[in-house]
């Protein structure tokens, strides 16, 4: 083990002594080790993460969120009877006392207890991962339900703010940098007889019709824990993109990453799609857990948000491609072209099948009102 990563592991009170660090993952935002200690009697093992500041520009707010919010969930888990150490992430303070060390380099390193036993999945391959799923996501914002907004930064302004997405998108076309309108005009007409849609819910929030919570922001199955087990999800964890926003973004959002047939880099429309037995399962999941800490509002409008984060998310790879493929990692050239196309696929699904989604919907949380 290098001199540097050791200096680092001194800054924290881990416990025992250190007998292994070992680089893992393969994400492409923070460099992450595994470190595994010993007292002679057990083993304890935690993550040591470099934040990456050129994503995270203001770790201080970063980690603000991130320890209020963990701090919060674990005094509500601990007062429903659950195990507050397995079911969200512990982050360890340093020796001085700080959410996180900053090295000489100027690099900035944080630490968690490690979550064994468990495992991720990369995909939503049936409706009963789908319900487990969508019921430790629903958990999430139940449990957050009363946390105290004002106590959030929001660390990436305007992230869900759709409108603002789209006054990029229009400026993209406009430009045209790369000459490349000339080969989507007709994705750019369907966004753009969409852009109604677009300030739907930010108009709610103004009028007081929505609330704005807690929202992870990243609600993808790969963000959850399963237990070896059990099978069931029982810890939502990658909880960098933590802000203020709406329920319905992140209900959204996991649709579109996980109600679907295939993925968002799927060529052939024909075998993307919005996959209604996936739907179910989450509503099922997520309403059982999140239903009695929602509104009305919010409800009725679950199916319509992941109508809206697709074609949020598809104007946004749309804008990307327009400049050039400047901001997502792309493996060909038209790769943004071919996500955008998926998403786009997934908008019209769900305008065919809003009615039987807003159906579905109703009768699962009339059901679980009345099984509270």
């Amino acid at each position: 083990m290098n001199k540097k990563i050791n200096a680092i592991i001194e800054q924290f009170p881990f416990s025992g002594e250190l007998k292994s660090a070992e680089a893992t993952g393969s994400g492409l935002i923070n460099t992450t080790y595994k470190l595994t200690f010993s007292d002679g009697n057990q083993d304890f093992r935690y993550i040591l993460q470099m934040i990456n500041t050129d994503v995270f520009k203001n770790p201080d707010e970063l980690m603000s969120n991130i320890m209020n919010v963990t701090g919060f969930l674990r005094n509500k888990i601990a007062l429903d009877g659950g195990n507050p150490q397995r079911e969200t992430l512990t982050f360890l303070y340093t020796k001085d006392n700080a959410p996180y060390y900053r090295d000489d380099e100027g690099n900035c390193w944080r630490a968690y207890v490690y979550i064994g036993s468990c495992y991720t999945c990369d995909s939503v391959d049936s409706p009963v991962k789908a319900e487990r799923s969508g019921k430790a996501f629903g958990r999430f914002q139940g449990l957050l339900s009363d946390y105290p907004i004002d106590n959030l930064f929001e660390t990436i302004p305007d992230f869900h703010n759709t409108p603002v997405r789209y006054e990029a998108f229009k400026k993209a076309v406009a430009d045209d940098v790369k000459g490349r309108l000339v080969d989507v005009k007709d994705e750019v007409e369907f966004a753009l007889s969409r852009e109604k849609d677009a300030s739907k819910l930010t108009d709610m929030i103004k009028t007081g019709d929505l609330p704005v919570r807690v929202t992870h922001n990243d609600t993808k199955i790969n963000n959850v824990l399963f237990d070896t087990i059990t099978n069931d999800a029982f810890c939502v964890i990658d909880l960098d993109t933590i802000m203020p926003g709406l329920s319905l973004y992140d209900f959204g959002d996991a649709i579109r990453a996980g109600g679907v047939n295939s993925d968002e880099n799927e060529k052939d429309l024909s075998k993307y799609g919005l996959n209604l037995e996936l739907y179910e399962g989450f509503v099922k999941g997520y309403l059982a857990s999140a239903g009695r800490s929602l509104t009305q509002n919010e409800v009725d409008n679950l199916a319509f948000s992941a109508k809206l984060m697709a074609l949020e998310c598809g104007v946004r790879f749309l804008t990307d491609y327009l400049n050039g493929d400047t901001y997502f990692k792309t493996e060909y050239p038209e790769h943004n072209l071919v996500r955008c196309r998926t998403q786009f696929k997934l908008v019209k699904d769900v305008e065919k099948n809003l009615e039987e989604m807003n159906r579905i919907t109703a009768e699962i949380y009339r059901r679980s009102l009345l099984e509270d």
